[in-house]
């Protein structure tokens, strides 16, 4: 961490702005929140209509949902 630091003291006063700017950039980088899987709370809600409701029903009725 000193090599870093004798490094960022070498450089010109105003460089030492830009690589504080760099740093906050690179923590906000590794900050970033994990993406959240898709959850499967919906698995089995159909369970008692799968005499009902084709697969090809659902296909259009989703389909109709998402305005296509």
């Amino acid at each position: 961490m000193q090599n870093l630091e004798k490094k960022v003291k070498s450089l010109p006063l105003d460089l030492h702005e830009e690589v504080e700017d760099y740093i906050d950039f690179l923590i906000k980088k590794r900050m970033k929140p994990a993406k959240k899987r898709v959850g499967l709370t919906w698995k089995g809600a159909l369970r008692d209509d799968n005499e009902k409701i084709s697969s090809v029903d659902l296909q259009h009725k989703s389909l109709a949902w998402w305005g296509k």
